[in-house]
């Protein structure tokens, strides 16, 4: 939704609710952040700040994340660092540069590719761009951080593992969910239980109108867009040492809105997956996460309230604003590249590969509207289906009710 175009009142009720919910500053961002997304320049872009030798920070993609969230972290924690900013419009490239005195605003990517100064860059483009841009950023040289979803087909999936593979420079995932103050409690106490158990997200998600680039076939639809979100999240959270995960579709008329997605795994691990897309969500996108193993029930509501209960242990968790993880995630990555801290190549290239497979598995599943069988491990003896063109991605299918 627009919100320039709305009424007065609607604007004071929408900033006052964000206030409470995100605090003044971050607040009176996403205020700037709708402005920025409308910006013209008559004038070409004059550079009116200088390099400097610290700068060594670039972003692809400045639309309203990168504008709201990305800049906002990356220059909180490491102020006056990023050296360049690219986009496709030249006005939003100048409009994050001009916010964050950044010297260098671009249509071109090369730009970014050919500077030697420049160690790390975020990715936050279109979607079907994000393994494009990685993989040529990790071809020149240079460490990525890939905005959500990191991959839109098999062909990039195996395209991206495969330049990690060879290329010796780090990847991070945009995923910051389970990275979350709350996400981490919650993983935490889940691994104190054994056997398996049962886990429910209910999310009521913007409504987008029709047209949306989100739409665009080559982009990937809300089910790589939005989905992937809570896919990541169970992905890490319960079923990253699953071998096999059994995907069972339900929608509506639409194969990425209004959806059902349930989970199951060998172990007996069940999950599901709600995702509403109607109406407005006047405080942005609403989630509930409930699970259940063992003694250890846990509610958790809009990262703003956890419960956890424990056998006769009841712990009450509480953020004053919501914290998705987006602060925790940046920076982890722009500390690990800056301070040279330690790396797991091997466990980054697991997670690329699964949570990249079991979205664009369950997407297929959707639109098919089939039951999936999907082997998340890495060798094909594990899989009772081995595909030996598709070694990874060996699956078995059967028409949905």
């Amino acid at each position: 939704m627009d919100y320039t175009n709305e009424k007065f009142m609607f604007k004071i009720r929408k900033v006052g609710r964000y206030i409470k919910l995100y605090g003044l500053n971050r607040t009176i961002l996403k205020v700037k952040g709708q402005l920025h997304m409308k910006k013209q320049y008559d004038t070409l872009h004059e550079n009116k700040f200088r390099t400097t030798a610290k700068q060594k920070i670039a972003i692809i993609g400045c639309g309203n994340y990168a504008f709201t969230t990305l800049a906002y972290y990356i220059s909180k924690y490491h102020k006056g660092i990023i050296r360049a900013c690219m986009d496709v419009d030249l006005n939003r490239a100048i409009s994050l540069s001009a916010t964050y005195k950044i010297p260098i605003a671009t249509t071109d990517v090369n730009v970014i590719l050919n500077d030697k100064d420049i160690e790390l860059v975020y990715i936050s483009s279109n979607h079907s761009t994000h393994a494009e841009y990685a993989i040529r950023c990790l071809k020149s040289g240079k460490n990525v951080y890939i905005e959500k979803p990191h991959v839109v087909n098999y062909k990039q999936l195996d395209a991206l593992a495969e330049t990690v593979k060879i290329e010796g420079l780090k990847v991070f995932l945009g995923f910051n969910r389970p990275t979350s103050r709350f996400g981490s409690l919650i993983k935490k106490n889940i691994d104190l239980e054994e056997g398996p158990g049962m886990f429910n997200w209910f999310v009521a998600g913007h409504k987008i109108e029709a047209g949306n680039w989100y739409f665009k076939p080559e982009e990937g639809g809300r089910v790589l867009g939005n989905l992937c979100h809570w896919t990541d999240f169970l992905y890490r959270v319960v079923y990253n040492n699953s071998s096999i995960i059994q995907i069972n579709p339900t929608r509506h008329e639409k194969s990425d809105s209004d959806i059902i997605v349930t989970l199951k795994d060998e172990i007996g691990n069940l999950s599901v997956i709600t995702f509403s897309a109607k109406g407005h969500t006047f405080e942005g996108v609403k989630e509930i996460f409930t699970a259940h193993k063992g003694n250890c029930l846990i509610h958790m509501k809009d990262f703003k309230e956890l419960i956890i209960e424990r056998n006769e242990k009841k712990m009450n968790y509480k953020n004053v604003y919501r914290d998705h993880g987006h602060k925790r995630n940046i920076r982890n990555a722009l500390d690990n590249v800056l301070l040279n801290l330690p790396y797991n190549k091997e466990d980054t290239l697991s997670a690329i590969y699964q949570t990249g497979l079991l979205f664009l598995k369950i997407k297929e599943s959707l639109e098919n509207k089939t039951t999936i069988s999907v082997c998340l491990k890495n060798s094909i003896d594990m899989c009772e289906d081995n595909d030996k063109d598709k070694a990874i991605l060996c699956t078995r299918t059967v028409k949905a009710r």
